[in-house]
């Protein structure tokens, strides 16, 4: 089996010349890639991992530090990502982070040790001081669904605050005057931002934000039955909640109906980043759709180009859309 050194002598061009060429580079001149495609075809060449690595000192894996693996929003994230990398010949290492710090670093030192050429993160613990060093100082990452200035081409962004406001506009649309809303963690900065759009909503329409109707949760489907029973035993009026994110919007449907109440008659639900299973709870859920698919699809492209010298097309910043569906009405109660 033929291997790259002698592709290197026949076409008789460096070892590198052959390695960027090999690895698709577009700094290569035509007639020397011509030379090494030539060799490559007469030589019957099959290039292999190891010998790509140690001729273009890469590794072609690229790590993945995600928040959990056992939800859909980052089952999305992690597909998208391993996908347009895999179409460009390269492979992924996957850890988790739990939004713990320490956790989160010690990611990021085992995928360093791994020997990846880079990093994508959807990460919340990690200080941008410590993210900017990593990327000046050890190795390229890419950064999702979270701005950090000083690392603007490497950051890929929702419109949160955005996405916020539109959740509320809605409802406010509809005649709902009293809107309970239930946060994620205020640690994180997309659930800070998403209440931040709330508040922005309620007061362009002159309503008055009641820091009662307001229930902080950690993202998970139990917060949307416990932020819907604190609220009911607040005995306050609202017939409409807005939810941080899917889940919980799920996990107060779920309670809602347990309580016998008619959904969305006797309240309205909306909640956050269109998740596969939003299509088929029951009433179908208007929520916001957060296209972290094609936002994760940025990331890897934004990896490509910096590490691999690839020339996409890269969109850093998104703008969420409302998905309307069945679980919101107009309001038939008196304000």
């Amino acid at each position: 089996m033929a291997t790259i050194y002698e592709v290197a002598e026949r076409a008789g061009v460096s070892l590198s010349t052959v390695s960027r060429v090999l690895n698709g580079r577009a700094t290569v001149n035509a007639k020397l890639k011509d030379k090494v495609e030539k060799a490559v075809r007469e030589l019957n060449y099959r290039p292999n991992s190891i010998a790509r690595s140690l001729a273009s000192n890469r590794s072609d894996s690229v790590g993945i530090l995600v928040s959990e693996l056992n939800t859909p929003f980052f089952g999305d994230l992690m597909q998208a990502v391993e996908s347009t990398l895999r179409e460009a010949d390269k492979h992924v290492v996957i850890t988790v982070g739990h939004n713990n710090l320490k956790t989160e670093q010690d990611a990021v030192e085992f995928l360093i040790s791994r020997n990846c050429d880079a990093i994508i993160m959807h990460v919340e613990a990690l200080s941008d001081d410590f993210l900017i060093d990593i990327n000046k100082n050890r190795l390229p990452i890419a950064v999702v669904n979270r701005h950090i200035d000083g690392l603007d081409q490497s950051s890929i962004t929702l419109n949160n605050e955005l996405g916020g406001y539109l959740a509320t506009s809605h409802l406010i649309g509809l005649g709902h005057r009293h809107i309970a809303y239930i946060t994620g963690p205020m640690e994180k900065r997309d659930a800070a931002q998403r209440l931040e759009g709330h508040k922005r909503a309620l007061k362009e329409a002159g309503l008055t934000l009641n820091a009662s109707l307001i229930y902080h949760g950690h993202y998970e489907e139990e917060d949307g039955k416990a932020g819907l029973l604190a609220f009911l035993s607040r005995n306050l009026p609202f017939t409409a909640l807005v939810c941080g994110n899917d889940w919980m919007a799920s996990g107060a449907m779920s309670c809602a109906r347990d309580l016998g109440m008619s959904l969305p008659a006797d309240l309205s639900i909306v909640g956050f980043d269109d998740v596969v299973f939003a299509h088929h709870v029951f009433p179908r859920l208007t929520t916001v759709s957060n296209p972290i698919s094609q936002m994760a699809e940025m990331s890897a492209r934004q990896i490509l180009n910096t590490v691999y010298g690839h020339d996409y097309d890269v969109q850093r910043l998104f703008e969420p859309t409302l998905v309307v569906r069945e679980s919101t009405m107009k309001n038939k109660a008196k304000s």
